[in-house]
């Protein structure tokens, strides 16, 4: 697997999963630029982020200047707010960045259960990010089956699986080394992009039974041969 990169920028660190990513990155050594629609809620993000981690490197930035920031962008927002972030980041990602959609459409963005899944005509969150972006940037998908809590608390060893859906190996490669780099986590190869309705269904799932169980569960894929990528 090729060296992962060294730096990425987070829209929605603000919010659990993106700042739980944020912290867990950071110990292994990525400098992180958080990006919010809010710059002093990027920079309270911020701040949050270096009292957990004192020797992380953190930026904070609205999300128009973090999205210019790095190469590597992970895109975590609720839902709701996931066609109005891309409309506003139209025209700043540009060509040859790649981005990791890890947005899930629970039925929670329109009042719904957390259990439930909303439809989205193109099939998936990510694929709508996909046709979203300017023509040049790439789209993967991933990071829907593992828990906020546990990326937050550091404390806790990490060990399951992170599922990557994307249309081209080497894009997925380079999110797989920076997902690597994280203890515990082992990122899987789960084919194109448009696999991306499945897994990121498996939010609800585990959502249902990390209530049932009162837990945080995570995902396993086994029968797999040592060397993934």
């Amino acid at each position: 697997m090729p060296a992962s990169d060294t730096s990425v920028t987070i829209i929605g660190a603000s919010g659990a999963l993106g700042f739980g990513l944020a912290l867990r990155l950071a110990t292994s050594g990525v400098e992180i630029t958080i990006g919010s629609r809010d710059a002093e809620r990027a920079q309270q993000a911020v701040e949050r982020a270096r009292a957990a981690v004192p020797d992380g490197r953190f930026v904070g930035l609205e999300n128009a200047a973090a999205a210019q920031a790095n190469e590597l962008v992970v895109l975590s927002v609720p839902f709701r707010s996931h066609s109005e972030t891309l409309t506003n980041l139209k025209g700043v990602l540009v060509a040859g960045q790649l981005v990791l959609d890890a947005t899930v459409p629970l039925a929670s963005a329109v009042s719904g259960k957390a259990t439930r899944m909303l439809g989205v005509w193109q099939g998936s969150a990510a694929q709508q990010a996909q046709e979203m972006v300017d023509e040049g940037v790439v789209v993967v998908a991933g990071l829907h089956s593992v828990s906020a809590a546990l990326l937050s608390d550091l404390d806790r060893q990490l060990d399951e699986d992170v599922l990557i859906c994307g249309d081209r190996r080497a894009d997925k490669q380079r999110f797989a080394a920076l997902v690597d780099r994280i203890d515990g986590l082992r990122a899987v190869d789960c084919g194109r992009l448009e696999m991306a309705r499945i897994t990121e269904s498996l939010t609800a799932l585990m959502i249902a039974i990390n209530a049932r169980h009162k837990t945080h569960a995570g995902i396993h894929i086994t029968g797999l041969p040592d060397a993934l990528w």
